[in-house]
C-alpha cells in the first residue's frame, strides 16, 4: 500500500499524462519504439543476458547482429521485442492465460520449442537459487485462480499489480522466462489501465527488485513491491510527459550547475520523485525548462 502523498502525485501525473496521450498517439506510438531497446536490454539483463543496450539497439534497430554474442542471446531480444509488441497488440484484451500462453509461445520460440508456449508440468519442478516453484501437478491451477483474482478484483490497480507479479514470480510457471514473462505482464497491465510501461532497472536488481520479491516470499505480503512500482511508474510518467512536451532535455547534472543546486543532492531527489527526473540510458536528464517552486 502506497501513501497518500504517492499516490496523489501518481494521479496528478496520470491525469497529464493521458491528456497528452490522447492528444498524441503518433507521438506515443514513436516513444514506444524508441524506448523499447532499453526495456529489453534491462529485463534481459536482469536474466543475465550478456548483450549490451548498444548490442540490443544493433539488433532490434539496425539489424545488425554481432558475432561475439551466443545466437540464444539475439533470438532473447528479438523475442522480447516481438513479445512486448504483441501484448501492445492486445492492450484493450482481458488479461486471460490464453494471452499467457501465447506470448511466452513468442519469447521462447527457436530458443525451447519444446516448452514454449506451456505450463510446466508432470516432473518439470524449478528452483531459481533457494526458491522452489510451485508445484508442478498445480501450476494451471494456480495460474488460473492468479487470473481470475486479477481480472476481479477491482482495487488499487498498483496493488493489484504488484501482488500479480509476486505471485507470478512466486509460482515460476514455465520452465524458462519467468522473469522477463512477469515483466512483460506488469507493463501489459499498466498499457490496459493507460500508463506507460516502467523499467526495472538491471542495476538495481540487488538493491531493489530482488529484495521486493524475497520479501514477499517471507511475508506474503508485496508492500516492497508496490513501493517499487509506485516509484518506477512516477519516473517512466516523468520521462514520457517531458518527452511529449519539452522543448529541450538535458542531463540532471547540468541542469543543477545551471540552477546553482548540488548534483548529488539532484539526483537524490531525482531518485525519489520529488522532481522530474528520469533516466535514459542508465543516465539521468530533465526537462530543461523545469523550475524549482521555491516560493514554499
Amino acid at each position: 500500500m502506497i501513501n497518500q502523498i504517492t499516490r496523489e502525485k501518481i494521479e496528478v501525473l496520470t491525469k497529464r499524462y493521458r491528456e497528452l496521450a490522447l492528444a498524441q498517439p503518433q507521438a506515443v506510438k514513436e516513444l514506444w519504439g524508441a524506448i523499447l531497446p532499453e526495456m529489453v536490454y534491462n529485463s534481459n539483463a536482469i536474466e543475465n543476458s550478456t548483450l549490451t543496450l548498444d548490442d540490443t539497439e544493433d539488433i532490434l534497430m539496425r539489424d545488425k547482429i554481432r558475432t561475439d554474442h551466443a545466437v540464444r542471446e539475439i533470438y532473447e531480444a528479438k523475442n522480447l521485442a516481438k513479445a512486448m509488441e504483441y501484448l501492445d497488440r492486445v492492450a484493450t484484451k482481458k488479461l486471460s492465460t490464453k494471452m499467457i500462453l501465447d506470448t511466452h509461445r513468442i519469447l521462447l520460440t527457436d530458443i525451447r520449442d519444446d516448452i514454449a508456449g506451456r505450463w510446466r508440468s508432470g516432473k518439470e519442478w524449478i528452483r531459481v537459487g533457494t526458491h522452489m516453484g510451485a508445484n508442478p501437478e498445480f501450476v494451471a491451477e494456480l495460474m488460473q485462480g492468479l487470473v481470475d483474482k486479477y481480472n476481479a478484483d477491482n482495487g488499487e490497480i498498483l496493488d493489484k499489480i504488484a501482488y500479480f507479479h509476486a505471485e507470478f514470480e512466486n509460482i515460476h510457471p514455465f520452465g524458462d522466462g519467468n522473469g522477463r514473462m512477469g515483466r512483460l505482464i506488469t507493463n501489459w497491465q499498466l498499457a490496459k489501465v493507460g500508463l506507460p510501461p516502467i523499467i526495472v532497472a538491471n542495476k538495481s536488481k540487488y538493491d531493489e527488485y530482488y529484495p521486493a520479491l524475497e520479501a514477499y516470499v517471507r511475508t506474503d505480503k508485496c508492500d516492497e513491491l508496490v513501493e517499487l512500482f509506485a516509484k518506477l511508474l512516477i519516473e517512466a510518467l516523468h520521462r514520457w510527459i517531458a518527452m511529449l512536451t519539452a522543448k529541450k532535455i538535458i542531463p540532471l547534472a547540468e541542469w543543477a550547475r545551471q540552477n546553482d543546486e548540488d548534483v548529488q543532492a539532484t539526483t537524490n531527489k531525482a531518485a525519489r520523485g520529488t522532481i522530474p527526473g528520469f533516466r535514459v540510458r542508465d543516465h539521468w536528464m530533465i526537462d530543461a525548462g523545469y523550475k524549482i517552486d521555491k516560493s514554499n
